[in-house]
């Protein structure tokens, strides 16, 4: 009787380690991704080594090509998870104003489409003066300055459909045509306003004599957002 016993433990053992197996893959697979962020946008696809990558991410040098297929497979890959890591912060309120502009089909107040510019701004703010967007900053800005196939990968997820929200706003705001030229360089200006906050993070500091962004700080520059968007369209206010 006691065999059966065994043997069912045993294939029990065996079901056990084949659900914990893919978990153990994950996180090799999670560590990579992180790691390839950070060194990728600290030295560069180029200067980056396989050995360097699987240092920073305490794994062994064989997981790379194992998981990814090799350094620029990684380097995509990690194009792909820094835009699911923006847009997990983002798309919820991106997407709810989306909804609430189809839902009243041109008819959207321009007080009410100030209100949700405000909400959208001070949610990418908050992504923006964070210190887990360092790193992403400095893969981002790589890219900014020679686009690559990764560019292409983090705008397309992350960028365009978050400009397309903002913009709609804008037009609304303006009373312009969604898409006109004007509405598109008053929204990539909008958008570089926050992004300063954290390519240009040293030099704000310095300007304003603070030693980071905390709280005190961030109330103060949501009031300067508001001031943006409520001078929006308004005489003087409108480039």
């Amino acid at each position: 009787m006691a065999e059966p016993s065994i043997q069912r433990k045993s294939r029990r053992t065996q079901a056990g380690s084949r659900r914990r197996a893919p978990d153990r893959r994950d996180a090799t697979r999670e560590r990579l991704l992180t790691a390839a962020i950070d060194v990728f946008g600290r030295y560069g696809f180029d200067a980056t080594t396989t050995r360097a990558l699987a240092e920073a991410a305490g794994v062994n040098l064989q997981a790379i090509p194992y998981h990814f297929g090799g350094k620029e497979g990684l380097y995509i890959a990690a194009a792909d998870h820094l835009a699911q890591i923006i847009s997990s912060h983002v798309s919820g309120r991106r997407e709810q104003i989306r909804a609430r502009i189809e839902q009243a089909d041109g008819g959207l107040e321009v007080a009410e489409a100030r209100q949700l510019l405000v909400q959208m701004m001070r949610t990418m703010l908050g992504l923006f003066v964070s210190r887990q967007s360092e790193p992403w900053a400095r893969f981002i800005l790589r890219e900014q300055m020679e686009p690559t196939e990764a560019f292409e990968r983090i705008y397309g997820r992350v960028m365009k459909p978050t400009l397309e929200v903002i913009g709609r706003l804008v037009a609304i705001i303006l009373g312009e045509e969604v898409g006109s030229e004007h509405v598109r360089l008053r929204t990539v200006t909008l958008l570089g306003s926050l992004v300063v906050f954290r390519m240009a993070n040293a030099a704000v500091l310095a300007q304003l004599g603070w030693e980071s962004i905390g709280p005190r700080e961030l109330d103060r520059i949501h009031a300067v957002v508001d001031e943006l968007v409520s001078a929006l369209g308004q005489p003087g206010g409108r480039a």
